[in-house]
């Protein structure tokens, strides 16, 4: 609260104010003093109708006021070390006195920040930052559980260490500074807990089996954890508890580690305790060898390792008899059996006990050999070798050799199947039992098997007639006999013969064949040659039909032709030909000649470019149809038609179609005219003129005209060719 000027009021401006209440009288301050560095204490004698008192503490500009009730009075919120003039005024209902005489006082100084520590189990620092107007200081320490003696130390210093301490003990530290006139300030209290003692008493117990250790202590007096560090070369391990034992994880074997322990609690950290030595049992040996120096001796070989006193060797048989070497060299011999799997592990020992368990080996002797086997030929190229089972053998290798080459089967069973064999070849086969350790047993002994014969080669297919085909081939064997074959849709030809060809006879038309060829002796039958396709020429349509399209054109159909894709029809005279190339059974012929004699042919083309000629009986082309068709009136309801005939037909008839009837004239041979008499006039008639002959019907194709046929006069309406 800011300090107000006193202002003093003239009687004779307050004549008119009536005053029921007097303002109470002036106090006056007994003593001003500070305890506090931000206060300032106050004592008076109190003032008669005062109800409370306004306190000032002015330090230049800067004022600080407080109202209390009654002495003593205390201001806050002040400076340390720094001088005030305070002031004291009464209040009441009537109002405030005057401000008292002043008094000076002085705030005492600020307490020292303290900054603790415990840089040893017995020992504390305690350092502060210099205080404003501070001539010295003092700092005291004793237990905070009130036993022992208080320590106490004054100095100009901001630092102290106090020493001899107990371990692991709570502290209370107490810090003041005093001015040059040796007036104390403020202090400040501070709880420090020295660091622990190192624990005593440090047990360790190795658990080979776990690869672990379970170290113990006696606990350290104020210690709230522990840390225990197992230390190997630039390896370490930790563990951390709060409890006086503590189990370190993960060893490793065959090391010697120094464990130490560690106490710790709010201050600080103990000494690590004196290192104890533990050393781990060894490790696996490695780099075990297994060799059979020589037929039923086997020689296990290992590397010696670290902290390794003796070894022990232990082998296990397949069928389950074990036996065991005790040895502190690096190397053991073993008896051993034929076809057998021995297992095998090697231990190291010390006094903390057994290495882990290594990697076991395994060592399998070389198998047997097949008591007998059986070799019998199932095809051409393929022989079935068949044996009794040995002991030991995981694998079993047939090899068919001949010369300089040979043929391989692998199989885990008692039977394989050389395939791929050479055709007409003696081979020696041997089976070998083989195992993955240890390989084959080379000495099995063999037989002799032969071979069917080669499968011919077909060289050249002849034709010699038109179902007549000889076949060629090549083959080296010996007193073979061949058989050729032709398969199709059409059935099965066969020919036989020992020579180098055979004939094929009878073959049908059109058809397509597969040929091939085996050969045959008393070791067995070949494969069948490679297959050649074989096409029969097609065959000629049976049916074949011609019929009048057009006065110039002519359709031709046909029965199909087995083996046909294509064919090619022509009509040939001495007028000329038509020709077409077609894969339907029928084609259009144009450009004929009509009243023309023609020959006629066709040819059946095979989807390979087979050709069969095919002839068929002579073709006329029908009678000319008569040109210039005319109409005349000859008289109110009879026509003449009139054309111009053709140099071969002799004959015609002349159709008139109406909506009012259809009319029909045939003139006498030779004439080029006839009458139509009781037609009807107004309408329109559609002329057709024909050529009549004994040898075909009436022709649709010749042309037709449009007439119309009035009522008056006697035209008539020119035609329209249509």
């Amino acid at each position: 609260r800011k300090c107000r000027p006193f202002v003093l009021i003239s009687l004779c401006a307050i004549t008119s104010i009536v005053i029921s209440v007097l303002a109470p009288d002036i106090p006056v301050i007994d003593q001003a003093y500070s305890k506090l560095s931000n206060s300032i204490t106050v004592e008076w004698r109190a003032v008669p109708g005062a109800t409370s008192y306004l306190l000032s503490a002015q330090d230049g500009d800067s004022c600080t006021e407080t109202i209390v009730t009654n002495s003593p009075g205390t201001v806050m919120g002040l400076k340390p070390a720094t001088s005030y003039r305070i002031t004291i005024r009464s209040i009441n209902a009537g109002g405030k006195s005057q401000p008292s005489p002043s008094r000076k006082a002085k705030t005492v100084l600020a307490a020292p920040v303290l900054s603790v520590s415990s840089p040893s189990c017995d020992s504390i620092a305690v350092s502060w930052k210099a205080v404003y107007m501070a001539a010295g200081f003092s700092v005291s320490l004793m237990r905070s559980d009130g036993l022992g003696r208080m320590l106490k130390q004054n100095t100009t210093n901001t630092f102290f260490v106090f020493t001899n301490l107990d371990p692991g003990t709570l502290y209370t530290i107490k810090a003041y500074a005093w001015n040059a006139n040796g007036l104390p300030g403020d202090d400040f209290t501070y709880n420090q807990r020295t660091s622990p003692q190192a624990p005593v008493d440090v047990q360790v117990v190795f658990n080979s089996g776990a690869l672990r250790a379970v170290v113990s202590w006696m606990p350290a007096e104020g210690a709230l954890t522990y840390s225990v560090t197992a230390s190997s070369g630039l390896l370490k391990l930790k563990c951390n508890t709060s409890s006086a034992s503590c189990v370190v994880p993960s060893l490793q074997c065959g090391s010697e580690y120094s464990v130490s322990v560690t106490a710790h609690n709010d201050a600080g950290s103990s000494k690590p305790t004196d290192a104890v030595s533990l050393k781990t049992i060894p490790c696996a040996p490695g780099n075990i060898s297994i060799e059979e120096d020589e037929p039923g001796n086997l020689l296990v070989s290992w590397s010696s390792v670290s902290f390794g006193h003796y070894y022990v060797v232990f082998v296990k048989s397949d069928d389950g008899l074990e036996v065991h070497c005790n040895t502190s060299h690096t190397q053991c011999h073993f008896q051993s059996d034929c076809g057998f799997t021995y297992f095998i592990s090697v231990f190291a020992y010390n006094k903390a006990g057994q290495s882990p368990l290594g990697d076991v080996f395994n060592y399998t002797t070389a198998p047997c050999c097949p008591s007998d086997f059986h070799a019998v030929l199932v095809a051409s190229d393929t022989v079935e070798v068949t044996w009794a089972p040995v002991r030991g053998a995981e694998l079993y290798e047939t090899k068919a050799a001949e010369g300089s080459s040979a043929v391989l089967c692998n199989d885990t069973a008692t039977a394989c199947t050389l395939s791929a064999l050479r055709c007409n070849t003696l081979y020696n086969i041997t089976v070998y039992s083989f195992s993955e350790a240890r390989g084959s047993n080379t000495s099995c002994t063999s037989k002799h098997v032969a071979t069917a014969p080669c499968s011919p080669e077909i060289k050249n297919i002849s034709k010699e007639a038109l179902s007549v085909i000889t076949v060629h081939w090549q083959s080296n064997n010996e007193e073979a006999t061949y058989t050729v074959t032709a398969r199709g849709e059409a059935g099965l030809w066969h020919c036989t013969s020992s020579g180098n060809s055979c004939t094929l006879i009878n073959l049908p038309c059109g058809s397509a064949f597969s040929v091939s060829a085996i050969a045959r002796s008393q070791v067995g039958q070949s494969l069948p040659s490679y297959s050649v396709p074989l096409e029969t020429a097609p065959c000629c349509p049976n049916d074949l039909t011609l019929t009048q399209v057009t006065q110039s054109v002519t359709n031709i159909s046909w029965s199909a032709g087995m083996g046909a894709q294509t064919y090619v029809t022509m009509l040939e005279s001495s007028k000329g030909w038509a020709k077409c190339h077609t894969p339907l059974n029928y084609c259009l012929l144009g450009c004929i000649t009509c009243g023309t004699n023609y020959t006629v042919s066709l040819r059946a083309i095979s989807e390979t470019g087979l050709t069969s000629s095919c002839t068929y009986q002579g073709y006329s082309s029908s009678a000319c149809c008569p040109s210039g068709v005319k109409l005349y009136r000859i008289s109110s309801n009879g026509i003449r038609v009139y054309w111009r005939a053709s140099a071969e037909t002799k004959s015609y008839n002349a159709d008139l179609r109406g909506s009012k009837g259809n009319f029909t004239c045939t003139p006498s041979s030779g004439r080029n005219y006839c009458d139509i008499t009781e037609i009807p006039c107004g309408d329109v008639y559609t002329a057709v003129v024909s050529p009549v002959t004994d040898k075909e019907p009436k022709l649709t194709f010749c042309p037709k005209k449009i007439y119309s046929v009035t009522c008056s006069g006697s035209s008539v309406g020119m035609g329209k060719n249509t």
